[in-house]
């Protein structure tokens, strides 16, 4: 028998971690998922509505004593009522609620990156996130990293160092694959020339910032920019005449519309969207933070840089001015990814987690 779990999250928005839990919630029996709402330009992940949930209707991203005590209360009501084996919970706000209330439950909790890098958060707030995060590894039966960088970050910092540990690679399909053209008249972009596509949440830790620098240095190749967040519209100001700001669009248009991905964060867990497009056959440009590593393969399936520009211009440039190294890179990487990073190899993985856990 399946044990009986209640995934929490702070807000299913469009996104990696959103398609990571709700795949475990669809593909996994006994599996029930309480979540709170969106908050500001953010929308909800499509994943959404395939999903039989439970909302917390004080719970979301933005900090408020007030509302986060009522969404304890609230996600207090709903464990008792439904009574679980499990608590799995996932990023900060949750596992900081979820991990408090109190129970006969085992807790278990994913670290879908980590704010260390965050450059919203200060020296001091940094430092608290951590004592937080050690009190609660200690009230934690469990604990998961989307990648094994993540997971050896977190314990460098002393989190759940006496604590059991997994490192479970997201669970990625293949997209539908559009005609090139044909996609990127659907998002509104020019029909023809080398195109380099960036997708992600348009907030500080993503550093849109930097995309649109590399952008600057390239005039001569079209740049184009998905997503929303709270540095959208500053994102769309600061766009140089070569870059397209979309806002959200549907992933498997994306990839279908560019020639190239790139990844400029500050800091990652394991960026689903760099895996989307290798399985689409796309080369990738990434800065080598977090577990970003552990899908691209430096000069196999994609280039790993710094943050710094001038080498992102010089990977950029590489891959403009010769059409078969791109499809070479890209060929490799959509091997290479499907093979690490199956949806069944990360769902029967859980499961045996979830098993040992209950002694089953």
């Amino acid at each position: 028998m399946t044990a009986r779990v209640l995934h929490v999250i702070a807000r299913m928005n469009v996104g990696g971690t959103a398609r990571y839990v709700g795949e475990l919630v669809k593909k996994i029996p006994n599996n029930k998922l309480a979540t709170g709402f969106v908050q500001g330009s953010e929308i909800e992940d499509p994943i959404l509505e395939k999903l039989e949930f439970i909302r917390i209707p004080h719970l979301g991203r933005s900090i408020s004593p007030i509302s986060d005590f009522r969404a304890w209360l609230e996600l207090r009501k709903i464990i008792n009522e439904y009574k679980p084996e499990i608590v799995h919970t996932h990023t900060f706000k949750a596992g900081v609620l979820g991990r408090l209330v109190s129970g006969k439950h085992k807790r278990v909790h994913t670290f879908h990156g980590h704010l260390f890098d965050d450059q919203t958060f200060s020296v001091l707030e940094k430092r608290i996130i951590i004592i937080i995060e050690k009190f609660l590894a200690r009230r934690t039966d469990l604990l998961i990293s989307v990648g094994k960088k993540v997971g050896i970050e977190l314990r460098a910092q002393g989190v759940g160092t006496n604590q059991p540990w997994l490192s479970i690679p997201p669970g990625v399909s293949a997209l539908p694959r559009l005609g090139q053209k044909r996609a990127r008249r659907s998002l509104g972009l020019l029909p023809n020339g080398f195109l380099v596509g960036w997708i992600a949440r348009m907030a500080h830790v993503k550093n849109p910032f930097l995309f649109l620098a590399i952008a600057n240095k390239l005039p001569e190749i079209n740049f184009v920019m998905a997503g929303g967040g709270e540095l959208l519209k500053e994102t769309q100001r600061r766009a140089p005449k070569n870059v397209s700001v979309i806002g959200w669009a549907d992933s498997a248009t994306f990839w279908s519309a560019v020639d190239c991905a790139i990844s400029t964060s500050d800091n990652e867990g394991i960026p689903i969207a760099l895996i989307e497009a290798q399985l689409a056959g796309l080369p990738v440009i990434a800065t080598n933070v977090g577990s970003t590593s552990e899908i691209v393969s430096n000069k196999v399936t994609g280039i790993l840089t710094s943050k710094n520009v001038e080498e992102i211009v010089r990977a950029v440039s590489q891959f403009s001015a010769n059409p078969t190294l791109r499809e070479m890179v890209g060929k490799e990487g959509k091997k290479q990814a499907a093979k690490k990073f199956g949806i069944n190899k990360m769902v029967n993985t859980h499961k045996r987690g979830y098993e040992r856990l209950i002694g089953q």
